[in-house]
């Protein structure tokens, strides 16, 4: 009990202590401030979205987290991770990585581009040998029920002891399309 009040006590201070930015925000800012989503955009985002690709269909669950401190940025920000479900048009499951817990996610939001509006965020796999890349998403209607996905896959090396060291690079598992709309549901 004296560590839970302890952890809340220094969340607190650290809470009271941090400078609060808008999300939006495309400047430096200090050590420990808070990038909060101030205009509430994110929870449009929230939710199941789906499409079809290949003869594949991907569930997208992308859910707002507040105040996650980034320690690569020594910040405080809200974002959206994501979790994802693919199948074949059999129903067989292909990839699944909804049941992880949400710090163990493997696409997190970082910020809005101010160019072109778009939400950018980072996909991360280390049960697939590291692949990884970039997902930029935006609406493309006024309903807010089409979403833009756009999937930017990095060059991963691929060590000897991953799984599909061998395969052909046309073989290699493609868990995320490249670029797709998804439907909300």
């Amino acid at each position: 009990m004296k560590n839970i009040l302890l952890s809340l006590l220094i969340g607190i201070t650290v809470s009271c202590n941090a400078q609060i930015y808008p999300l939006r925000t495309y400047q430096e800012i200090p050590e420990n401030s808070y990038l909060k989503d101030t205009n509430n955009e994110l929870p449009t985002y929230e939710g199941v979205w789906t499409a079809t690709w290949n003869n594949k269909i991907i569930y997208v669950t992308l859910k707002k987290i507040t105040y996650k401190y980034e320690s690569y940025l020594k910040e405080y920000r809200d974002v959206l991770i994501g979790k994802f479900k693919v199948t074949d048009s059999n129903g067989v499951i292909l990839f699944d990585n909804t049941n992880l817990s949400d710090n163990e996610s493997k696409i997190v939001g970082t910020f809005f581009r101010k160019s072109d509006n778009k939400y950018y965020l980072v996909y991360s796999d280390k049960d697939l040998c590291g692949r990884s890349g970039n997902i930029l998403i935006n609406f493309t209607d006024a309903t807010k029920t089409k979403l833009q996905w756009q999937y930017s896959q990095d060059e991963n090396f691929i060590e000897p002891d991953c799984f599909y060291y061998n395969y052909a690079p046309q073989d290699y598992p493609q868990p995320l399309p490249k670029n797709i709309v998804l439907t909300k549901q």
